[in-house]
């Protein structure tokens, strides 16, 4: 049996400050602090004394998360910057509503993953995605059987859809919503070798 348990970051500044997110390294507020240790509380009560690997975006607010729960479960940690959240390019760190005067949704119909949204310097879905993919199968590919992800919002998606074996160019409609601070769980049971979204998105933790 395989766990994987996958964390999107909770609450950061520039959710408080209204502000583009992506690449854009902004820290945890106190209140997503909070959120980390009770993060760490939920996994450590599933995992008790079982080894554990940690893998972790290197963007400040996914490392501080990580960090709280690397040290609760006395875990091994792997930093890879292919867990980010997508790149917005300059409208990093901008506040919310510049993106939104600018932004180009992707269309209906036709190309979707390699849309371009208009902001400069901004990565494709197709970008994020192969990204996610290649993450997800270095973390498949180990044989610890519990693992803990610790992403982004918009990452997560397509970690999920890496995991059912989505082809990625076929990743162009899927999307979960994923709150700040969420847990979902991914499994591979050893009989059948199925790969299982056993909970999407646990939330009860939060205040």
């Amino acid at each position: 049996m395989k766990n994987i348990y996958v964390v999107t970051h909770p609450e950061a500044t520039h959710h408080v400050d209204g502000l583009v997110g992506g690449w854009f390294d902004s820290d945890l507020t106190d209140r997503g602090a909070r959120h980390a240790r009770a993060i760490a509380d939920v996994l450590e009560k599933r995992l008790g004394a079982a080894a554990v690997e940690v893998y972790a975006s290197d963007l400040r607010r996914a490392r501080r998360t990580s960090d709280v729960i690397v040290q609760r479960l006395a875990a091994s940690l792997t930093v890879d910057p292919d867990l980010r959240e997508k790149s917005y390019g300059e409208a990093g760190g901008k506040p919310q509503a510049w993106l939104d005067e600018r932004f180009v949704p992707p269309p209906e119909t036709g190309e979707r993953m390699r849309h371009d949204e208009g902001v400069e310097g901004a990565e494709t879905r197709m970008d994020l995605a192969v990204r996610a993919y290649a993450a997800m199968n270095r973390v498949q590919i180990s044989a610890a059987e519990n693992q803990v992800i610790v992403t982004h919002g918009g990452t997560a998606t397509y970690l999920l859809a890496a995991w059912v074996g989505m082809p990625v160019d076929a990743a162009g409609r899927i999307h979960f919503r994923f709150s700040s601070g969420g847990i979902s769980l991914l499994r591979k049971d050893d009989r059948f070798h199925s790969h299982q979204i056993a909970q999407l998105n646990q939330t009860g933790h939060l205040d």
